[in-house]
């Protein structure tokens, strides 16, 4: 009998492995869409919850061809909930709860879903608000329904519909909708088919030394579930079958500590900024991480001393450190790994983790331009780093402008300064609009970061006006300001520190920093040297 093709599109997915051996997936909490059904799944239980939420979509009537609205707090369920949607020819759109109503009415606007499914908070911020999220044929579902504001469905009261049959739509067609950072302003819909998704996926069940999952691994992830990295998070590890995949839907300490403690990882995946907020936990709770093999940070740089708290904790012989770059219209397109021998080194000269490694064989490409040429630079100059992948999405929904403005002769302009080594590793200096002259602003970041012990959080913002401006936060609340002195001494003229709780930087969904947002909040404009056009 001919072997099943493994499908790519994620609407099918869950179908197809659900009678196949796969982990059992651990919860920190319950899903959002699934309050009363524990905190552990099978392969079945999980493809029978996705087919039971294609069955609730369905019955609030969304149909073939048109889009979907996922707006709710960070869990794998948004994933669940994008693959519902997919199983019935729908274009799911996964979006962070952390926006404002105000930005989330224009990213309404664009998107004209007819269904919408958000968390009540997000129901209720926008009416308090006067944004109107849903259009006149809107059908909205609230994901908890405990206080079901007028116009809206509790999603539980959907519960036992019938389970329409799948109807997948081709794979080259759009498949789901994640969205850009919108550190920048309001984010762009991004559009991706089976086709592209499927690229990203062949990446993550590359059998990569030191770093593929193993049958006996056991892997904790705390990353973004609206990101497109999520999607294929997910169906990798139907392939590459670890033991155990423990889901850190929420980031605070405690839980944290009270999840892995009960789940010891092998494999420990964050986003950088979550990292840093835990940076703490090496020192007071090390037996969490002793058993780890292989940390991996995504979305974002991260600080060689955030890298050094954790691996140090490690009591395996060859412990490493992987961090991937890329971003959501190009998946990943760099693969970094240090050592423990490279991450204990002293820092001379510039962070080790602003090399974000080497492009992926086979899949991407990479060279550095000068920004007004377009003309490649030589190996160990700056300019804007570009990027060639078979994995570049279908377009920005409603934008198809400003897509087309960062595709330069077939390569994609990332809007990231960097430089490409002789050794073929590319460095990542500056996103381009928040570009420092003379001088990297991540570097600066991680220099002071590793000097300030009890620093948790450094932003330095480029000012016309003035020398760069500092935002510190520390895990005291206040700024001894002699040790600023001493660690800032050998630096470049920086302005006075500005002080600020780590909970007051605002924030992505994937827990960056929206540096525009700082700089309005800290600096009452929005003038920088970058000219932002490719962001």
């Amino acid at each position: 009998m001919p072997k099943t093709q493994r499908p790519k599109n994620i609407g099918a997915h869950f179908d197809h492995f659900a009678d196949k051996p796969g982990p059992v997936w651990h919860l920190d909490r319950p899903f959002d869409i699934a309050p009363d059904a524990g905190r552990a799944y099978d392969n079945a239980a999980i493809a029978q919850l996705v087919a039971d939420m294609s069955g609730r979509l369905y019955a609030a009537g969304l149909r073939r061809g048109e889009r979907l609205a996922i707006i709710k707090h960070n869990h794998m369920d948004v994933v669940l909930l994008a693959a519902a949607a997919a199983r019935i020819g729908a274009l799911p759109a996964m979006i962070t709860a952390t926006f404002p109503a105000d930005t989330l009415g224009k990213m309404m606007e664009r998107l004209k879903p007819k269904v919408i499914v958000a968390a009540d908070s997000v129901l209720a911020e926008a009416a308090e608000s006067g944004v109107a999220l849903a259009g006149p044929t809107t059908r909205v579902l609230a994901v908890e329904g405990r206080e079901p504001l007028a116009g809206t469905t509790a999603l539980a009261d959907l519960t036992g519909s019938p389970t329409p049959a799948p109807d997948l739509r081709p794979d080259a067609d759009p498949m789901l909708l994640t969205h850009t950072s919108g550190t920048t302003g309001v984010p762009k819909f991004v559009m991706h088919s089976a086709d592209t998704i499927g690229v990203y996926g062949k990446m993550e069940t590359i059998r990569i030394p030191f770093l593929s999952t193993r049958p006996d691994d056991t892997l904790a992830s705390c990353i973004a579930f609206v990101h497109s990295r999520a999607v294929t998070y997910v169906m990798a590890h139907s392939i590459l079958v670890p033991s155990k995949v423990v889901v850190l839907a929420g980031s605070d300490p405690d839980t944290v500590v009270e999840t892995l403690s009960r789940n010891r990882p092998t494999m420990l995946e964050a986003c950088p900024n979550i990292f840093q907020r835990w940076e703490h936990l090496p020192r007071t709770r090390p037996h969490l991480f002793t058993d780890v093999r292989a940390f991996v940070s995504t979305f974002d740089a991260i600080h060689p001393s955030t890298v050094r708290a954790f691996i140090a904790t490690s009591r395996r012989r060859r412990p490493v450190w992987a961090q991937s770059w890329g971003q959501s219209e190009i998946g990943p397109a760099t693969l970094a790994q240090y050592s423990r021998r490279t991450v204990m080194k002293p820092t001379e000269g510039e962070p080790f983790t602003n090399s974000v490694g080497r492009p992926i064989p086979f899949v991407t490409r990479i060279k550095v331009v000068d920004p007004e040429t377009r003309k490649p630079v030589r190996r160990g100059e700056r300019g804007i780093v570009l990027v060639k992948t078979k994995g570049l999405c279908l377009g920005y929904l409603g934008e198809p402008e400003r897509h087309r403005e960062k595709i330069w002769d077939g390569w994609w302009n990332t809007g990231d300064i960097g430089i490409h080594r002789r050794s073929g590793n590319l460095e990542i200096l500056d996103r381009e609009v928040d570009v420092i002259p003379g001088i990297s602003g991540i570097e600066l970041e991680s220099r002071i970061l590793e000097r300030l012990d009890d620093a948790t959080e450094v932003i330095v913002l480029g000012d016309p006006g003035g020398p760069p401006v500092p935002v510190v936060s520390t895990h005291s609340g206040t700024l001894d300001r002699e040790a600023w002195r001493r660690v800032t001494a050998d630096l470049p003229e920086l302005a006075e520190p500005r002080v600020i709780d780590w909970e007051d930087f605002p924030r992505t969904g994937t827990w960056k920093v929206r540096r525009f947002d700082l700089r309005r909040k800290v600096l009452q404009n929005q003038d920088t040297y970058g000219t932002g056009r490719w962001t």
